[in-house]
């Protein structure tokens, strides 16, 4: 079984728990890093057990969920390892994958409807890294 580490802030707390039932209704084991409830929250208490996890490879992918995507996805690359990409809008997703081998993607839930997410997310988790010219690029990411 697939194993998808997720987490969310208060922002983000809406989304996660329909993302989680897509993920756990397609086949994909999930834990749950929290944020728990709506009540104001620090990202980057979800987001690095959440990097660390895709970093050890406890976890295939991860899941990250803010009010702009932007804190969790700068905390998330802070792992080494770690390629996380904000996606607020379908293309994106498949685009992270095949071109960036990204293996945690970051929702801006204050700037995407969840239809949106799902379906971004769906295509994420289905896409291939392409390789090739892509992995020459990707190998020059880690500091």
């Amino acid at each position: 079984m697939r194993k998808i580490a997720i987490g969310s802030d208060h922002a983000g707390f809406p989304y996660k728990q329909p993302v989680i039932d897509w993920l756990t209704t397609n086949g994909f084991e999930v834990k749950d890093f929290g944020t728990y409830s709506a009540d104001s929250a620090d990202y980057a208490d979800f987001a690095h057990p959440v990097a660390s996890g895709v970093e050890s490879k406890e976890f295939e992918k991860g899941v990250l969920l803010c009010g702009s995507g932007q804190g969790v996805c700068i905390t998330a690359n802070k792992h080494q390892g770690v390629r996380a990409a904000l996606v607020w809008d379908l293309p994106l997703a498949p685009l992270a994958r095949q071109h960036n081998d990204a293996n945690v993607i970051c929702f801006p839930v204050r700037f995407i409807e969840l239809e949106t997410a799902l379906a971004s997310l769906e295509a994420f988790l289905s896409t291939e890294f392409e390789g090739g010219r892509h992995q020459t690029r990707v190998d020059k990411i880690s500091c």
